[in-house]
């Protein structure tokens, strides 16, 4: 039996989308087991507190988000309308998991910012206005989408056959937001960086800039990718930048964490203008 380009092309952006996913578990996993042991220590002495569950609660949700898309990418099922549904819950759980990772710089812009309320009002409400229409955006898109199946048996997986360019739009939202924090955060770094020294304060600030410069780069790449590519290759990196997002988050909590334990261990003064977060050595 003879197949169409067409066939023949979707059955291998399946194929190339499968390992790619693979891959990203792969790396998860691997990030997973270098960072057991300080992971562990943070979680079984850093006190509670809601920063230690936003830490939980970002760290564990793609390991929920990369267990359907394989299971979506290897499970060979015709099933279409369980397609749409995995569908929904990725990108559902995909975006909550963006939200969260942003979260934790959304606090160290407030706290670099001397915990301007007036500034994390600002923030908050722009994120929460962010997130409701990516919401919006991303179920009107992906429902009526229609779903298909490779032509070629042995080829597992599906895709979305018609195409919802508006898909491209969260990831414009998420690009303008992070734009306006990394703007945030070098109008602080550039007022502060003659009078203030800490060695903590300069991690903070590098660690958002660090943060900011790869979630636009990624937030750029797959806002082409809906736009320019077909079949599953344009949703087969928004996984990948909710993962590394996600982990980045964390991990850069976790030493920001470990270097204030230190300090405080060490007896070091250090000072950074954020009361609320400095002051508790378990929240950052």
């Amino acid at each position: 039996m003879e197949y169409s380009s067409d066939d023949i092309a979707a059955a291998r952006s399946l194929q190339i989308t499968a390992y790619i996913y693979a891959s990203m578990a792969t790396i998860w996993i691997y990030d997973y087991t270098c960072s057991f042991h300080e992971e562990w220590t943070f979680l079984l002495r850093s006190h509670w507190s809601k920063v230690k569950g936003l830490y939980i609660v970002t760290r564990y949700l793609p390991f929920i988000i990369l267990t359907t898309s394989l299971y979506l990418r290897f499970t060979p099922d015709g099933n279409l309308g369980k397609c749409r549904v995995f569908y929904s819950i990725d990108s559902g759980l995909g975006i909550v998991s963006v939200v969260f990772s942003e979260c934790f710089f959304i606090l160290r812009t407030y706290a670099l910012w001397n915990n301007n309320r007036i500034l994390l009002a600002a923030m908050a409400s722009t994120a929460f206005a962010f997130l409701v229409a990516s919401f919006s955006i991303a179920f009107a898109s992906t429902v009526p989408t229609e779903y298909a199946s490779s032509a070629i048996p042995g080829i597992t997986g599906c895709y979305q056959s018609s195409t919802g360019f508006s898909l491209f739009i969260p990831f414009l939202l998420l690009f303008t937001f992070q734009l306006g924090l990394m703007i945030l955060t070098l109008i602080r770094a550039i007022q502060n960086w003659r009078i203030t020294s800490s060695r903590l304060y300069t991690v903070l600030v590098d660690h958002n800039i660090s943060y900011y410069a790869s979630a636009l780069l990624f937030s750029v790449t797959n806002i082409f990718a809906w736009l320019l590519l077909q079949y599953s290759y344009q949703s087969m990196l928004h996984v990948f930048q909710f993962m590394i997002l996600a982990i980045r988050a964390t991990r850069m909590h976790l030493h920001l964490w470990q270097m204030n334990r230190n300090a405080h261990r060490s007896g070091v003064l250090v000072y950074i203008p954020m009361t609320e977060m400095s002051s508790a050595n378990s929240t950052v």
